[in-house]
C-alpha cells in the first residue's frame, strides 16, 4: 500500500533515533519515496549521512544550506508528503507540536503539512506516564494525528516500562493500514438510506453519585457523531441523542438531544424508537448506577467510602423487544477478551441486524482515538473485517454494510 507514497521522515534527539534507519530501509524495500528532516540534537543520536545513504535523498536540518544559502522550504516539504512520520518523538517535540511551537525545520514541516501525520513517541516511562506528556498526546490526537503508542520493554534509563519507540515493522504496518483503507473511495450515497429516520446514540451516559460527582466512562462521542454526520451526508432524517461531549454537532444532523444519566437515555431512545427506520446504539452506556443520589456533596471524612451501586435498564436489549420487523437495529461491542464470541452473543441476546466489535486490545481502537478498527458482524453470520482507519472512513463502511443489507 505505500509503494509510490512520499513518506516524510522526521528525527527528532532521542537515543532511538537509530530505529530511523531500519524505518527508512523497510519503507524503501515497499518501493516508497523517502525524505528525512532531523533536528539538531538527532545529529548526536545518528549520523545524517547514515539517512541520506538509507533514504537516498539528502538530509535537511537547517531552515537553509548554509554553503550555498539554498532554501529549505518547509512548505514544499508538506506539500510532497503523503504521510509524515515522526520517528523517534521526544515529549519536549511533543510538547511544542502541541503547542504550535516552531523554532526548527522538522516542526515547520509539522505545521505546513497537509498529508496524515504518525507520531511514535519515545522516551522513559515517568516522562511518558507524566500528565503534562499525556495531555498533550491527546491534543495532538484530538487534532486528528495519528499516535502509534509505544512498546513496554528495557529503556535506556535501565527501567522497563511503557515509552520505548514502536518497531519500524509495526509503524509499516500501521502505515499499509492506513493507506489500504484510505485509498477505497467513499461511495456515493443510494435511495436506501435517503430519506429514512435514523436513530443514533452517541457519548458516555454520567450517573449522578452528589450535586458534584459522576460515575463516567472514557468514551468521546467520536465514533457515533462520525455516524450521525455521513448518514446525514447521505440523505437520512438523523436524530442524534447524545451523552455529554466535547465535540461540534454535525451540520446535517437533523436533530440533536442532550442528555446526562442512562435513564435520561433510555427514556428518550423509547420516544423516537417507534417512528424510526434504523437505530444505531454506539453510546457507551452505564452498566450501573450509585443506588442513592446523595443532595449533598459526600464529604472526604472516611478512609474508604463504599458505594452501593443497582443495575441501569439495558437500552439495547429493550429495544430489541420493541424492535418492528420494518426496523433495523445496529448494536456495539467494545471487548477485551473472547472478542467474537461475547459479540455474538450480544448480537442474539439484544436482537440486533449488525454489531460492530471492537477490541481494546488493537492499537488504535477504542476510546479517544480518531481512528478505529472494527468488525461488523451480521444476522447471517457473515464477519466484514476492516482494517485502521479513520472514524468518519469507519463510519462510511457501516453505512455501505447498511445498505447492502436493506437491499
Amino acid at each position: 500500500m505505500i509503494k509510490n507514497k512520499n513518506i516524510l521522515i522526521g528525527v527528532t534527539g532521542s537515543i532511538a533515533a537509530y530505529k530511523a534507519a531500519f524505518l527508512i530501509r523497510l519503507l524503501i524495500k515497499e518501493g516508497a519515496n523517502v525524505k528525512v528532516v532531523m533536528t539538531d540534537l538527532a545529529k548526536e543520536f545518528i549520523s545524517p549521512l547514515t539517512l541520506a545513504t538509507l533514504s537516498k535523498n539528502p538530509v535537511l536540518v537547517n531552515f537553509f544550506n548554509p554553503e550555498n544559502g539554498n532554501w529549505n522550504s518547509h512548505v514544499d516539504l508538506g506539500t510532497w508528503a503523503n504521510a509524515y512520520v515522526i520517528a523517534p518523538a521526544t515529549a519536549n517535540t511533543i510538547a511544542k507540536m502541541a503547542h504550535g511551537i516552531a523554532d526548527n525545520l522538522l516542526l515547520t514541516t509539522y505545521l505546513s503539512a497537509r498529508c496524515p501525520v504518525f507520531i511514535a513517541p519515545a522516551m522513559d516511562l515517568d516522562m511518558f506516564r507524566h500528565k503534562t506528556t499525556t495531555t498533550n498526546i491527546s491534543i495532538l490526537s484530538e487534532r486528528g494525528n495519528i499516535i502509534i503508542e509505544p512498546s513496554t520493554g528495557n529503556l535506556a534509563s535501565g527501567l522497563e516500562g511503557k515509552g520505548r519507540m514502536e518497531d519500524p515493522e509495526k509503524i509499516i504496518q500501521t502505515l499499509n493500514q492506513y493507506f489500504k483503507s484510505s485509498g477505497n473511495e467513499k461511495k456515493k450515497p443510494v435511495n436506501k438510506i435517503a430519506g429514512k429516520k435514523i436513530l443514533i446514540t452517541a457519548g458516555p451516559t454520567h450517573e449522578p453519585l452528589d450535586p458534584v460527582r459522576f460515575i463516567g466512562n472514557y468514551s468521546t462521542g467520536k465514533m457515533g457523531y462520525a455516524l450521525a454526520e455521513v448518514f446525514a451526508e447521505a440523505g437520512a432524517d438523523v436524530t442524534l441523542i447524545s451523552g455529554s461531549v466535547n465535540i461540534p454537532v454535525p451540520k446535517p444532523v437533523s436533530k440533536i438531544i442532550l442528555v446526562k444519566s442512562s435513564d435520561d437515555m433510555y427514556k428518550k431512545c423509547l420516544e423516537y424508537f417507534p417512528t424510526c427506520n434504523i437505530a444505531i446504539l454506539a453510546a457507551a452506556v452505564a452498566d450501573y448506577t450509585p443506588a442513592r443520589f446523595q443532595d449533598k456533596k459526600i464529604k472526604s471524612d472516611e478512609s474508604k467510602l463504599i458505594l452501593e451501586l443497582q443495575k441501569t435498564v439495558d437500552i439495547a436489549e429493550q429495544l430489541g423487544k420493541l424492535k418492528k420487523k420494518r426496523q433495523f437495529l445496529i448494536g456495539f461491542a467494545l471487548e477485551t477478551d473472547n472478542e467474537l464470541e461475547n459479540a455474538q452473543k450480544k448480537m442474539q441476546k439484544k436482537n440486533f441486524d449488525l454489531i460492530v466489535l471492537n477490541s481494546l486490545r488493537d492499537q488504535g481502537a477504542g476510546f479517544s482515538y480518531d481512528t478505529n478498527k472494527v468488525s461488523v458482524i451480521g444476522k447471517d453470520n457473515k464477519i466484514h473485517n476492516f482494517g485502521l482507519k479513520s472514524k468518519t472512513d469507519v463510519a462510511l463502511d457501516i453505512l455501505h454494510l447498511v445498505q447492502e443489507y436493506l437491499k
